[in-house]
């Protein structure tokens, strides 16, 4: 097994303070000159990337941007695809469902600072609107000490971060052509904040499993049935299957609309999959406050891969 950190877009660095999510579809007006302006992309956003971290040095920008199955599709007809690349079949449950929606570009950004995500985001899409509609556009926040919207600490189980890429990252073994790329899933959601809000704390630690100032895990008995941290785990003979998952929150307060950006990173989407799978067959109690209302799948491809499309060889 064998993967290349230099090669690898920023699938395994912290949210960010400062985060904008963006999903995009193509036109389909033209499909040459589509493939040029991705081309040419391609070329020019690594450059971008590397400016603004030379001008902001103290604002840590990472980026990863990838592209959906349908995407992958029409600009690479005659290229190979990575293996777990399709779209996302939404899971129903016995109460809730995760929705399928569309996306053919993807871009996570995130800095110390909203002035420089605009920056990066408003120079990619001075060459990308062209061709583009915006499907999604989501600008999150980190909360306190990095504490979800809804009150407990997040990425508690995350992988330790020089381990993070032993997850994340597709290593040569099991899809050589796309080693050092990764599958990202994105998922928001909306919260019921009010009655979120109308539960007691231990109600509250009940439906997450973990305490809320300590974020120590409860015991089995004291936690629901159905508490978030059983029902969204992937274990398999007493170990659990990992991925780097990312939960932003953002808000439009005088609207009343608060929400969490769930981002996971993984190496093979099966697992991501099957924590969704337990989620919404199992009903997991938090989904009582939070209303999935969107759910793509990409793949963030490494920068070989990406220099291939610049040059247009793929």
């Amino acid at each position: 097994m064998s993967i290349n950190i230099k090669d690898a877009q920023d699938v395994y660095k912290d949210a960010g303070e400062s985060i904008i999510f963006s999903t995009l579809l193509l036109k389909h007006e033209d499909q040459k000159n589509d493939r040029e302006v991705i081309a040419s992309f391609a070329d020019l956003s690594n450059s971008i990337i590397n400016s603004m971290n030379i001008r902001y040095p103290e604002d840590h920008v990472r980026v990863a941007w990838g592209f959906g199955s349908d995407a992958w599709d029409y600009l690479f007809p005659n290229a190979n695809k990575p293996k777990e690349l399709e779209p996302f079949r939404e899971v129903k449950g016995p109460k809730y469902t995760a929705v399928s929606t569309p996306g053919d570009l993807f871009f996570h950004v995130r800095a110390q600072r909203e002035s420089v995500c605009y920056e990066l985001m408003d120079q990619f899409m001075e060459i990308l609107r062209p061709i583009t509609t915006v499907e999604d556009e989501t600008h999150g926040f980190r909360y306190f000490e990095g504490r979800s919207i809804v009150g407990f600490i997040d990425g508690t189980e995350n992988p330790a971060a020089i381990e993070s890429m032993d997850y994340t990252l597709i290593d040569d073994q099991d899809d050589k052509e796309f080693a050092n790329g990764s599958y990202a899933f994105a998922q928001k959601y909306i919260h019921n904040m009010d009655a979120w809000k109308s539960l007691s704390t231990e109600e509250q630690e009940k439906t997450i499993g973990r305490r809320k100032f300590s974020d120590r895990e409860l015991e089995e008995d004291e936690k629901s049935p159905n508490a978030h941290n059983i029902a969204a785990k992937d274990e398999e003979n007493g170990v659990e299957h990992k991925i780097v998952r990312m939960n932003v929150p953002f808000s439009n307060p005088s609207e009343n609309e608060t929400g969490t950006y769930f981002i996971g990173y993984s190496k093979s989407f099966s697992i991501t999959n099957t924590m969704l799978i337990n989620m919404f067959t199992q009903s997991d109690r938090l989904l009582d406050f939070s209303t999935p209302v969107s759910g793509t799948l990409f793949f963030i491809p490494s920068k070989s891969i990406l220099e291939k499309i610049a040059d247009g060889d793929l």
